[in-house]
């Protein structure tokens, strides 16, 4: 059971250095920083009910990418979020039986280590975006690693639609960090 903790404070405090001017800067995900901050947004609610196994009426969609619905109350509410976030995948339970996020149902295992890559891969974009250093535990890159690894393997490196594009060739001495851009679509130069 990674510790979601430190990605979810890192990610935190790399909103607090995001400035307005920013927000239709572009990411290495393809999307402006504030349609980013948007899916962030939605990502963390729900990940955090995935991590509770408690879901809201209605049926579960993929959090939107879409700047104009960005709260007004980001920087308060988004790391708020992430807060819970990171509380709510200290449980055990977390990790146990099957759950849904984003319109998926899937085990709550493998949530979690979807939760951890969104934080660690998506803070890597919005530290780029916003002209922010980024450095991240070896240990999370290594979760990351283990999850997405297999999956890109078995997509042949095409890229999983709602995960991520198609990976980048990447050298194999590469940090791991970089090697991990690499696998979900970004070009880590």
């Amino acid at each position: 059971m990674p510790d979601l903790a430190p990605a979810a404070r890192r990610m935190a405090d790399l909103l607090a250095g995001v400035r307005d001017a920013q927000l239709d800067a572009p990411t290495p995900c393809d999307m402006p920083l504030g349609a980013l901050l948007d899916h962030l947004n939605g990502l963390t609610l729900a990940f955090t009910w995935a991590a509770e196994k408690e879901f809201p009426d209605g049926p579960s969609r993929p959090p939107s990418a879409d700047a104009t619905r960005l709260p007004s109350d980001w920087r308060t509410r988004i790391p708020a979020q992430l807060d819970a976030l990171a509380a709510a995948w200290r449980s055990p339970d977390a990790w146990q039986g099957m759950t849904r996020a984003g319109g998926v149902d899937l085990p709550g295992e493998a949530a979690g280590h979807v939760a951890m890559n969104e934080l660690v891969v998506h803070g890597w974009d919005i530290a780029r975006a916003s002209g922010q250093p980024y450095e991240v535990g070896e240990d999370e890159v290594a979760a990351c690693l283990a999850f997405v690894a297999p999956t890109v393997e078995q997509s042949g490196g095409a890229g999983i639609e709602g995960l991520f594009g198609p990976a980048v060739d990447v050298p194999c001495d590469a940090p791991p960090l970089d090697r991990l851009l690499g696998m979900t679509g970004r070009n880590p130069a």
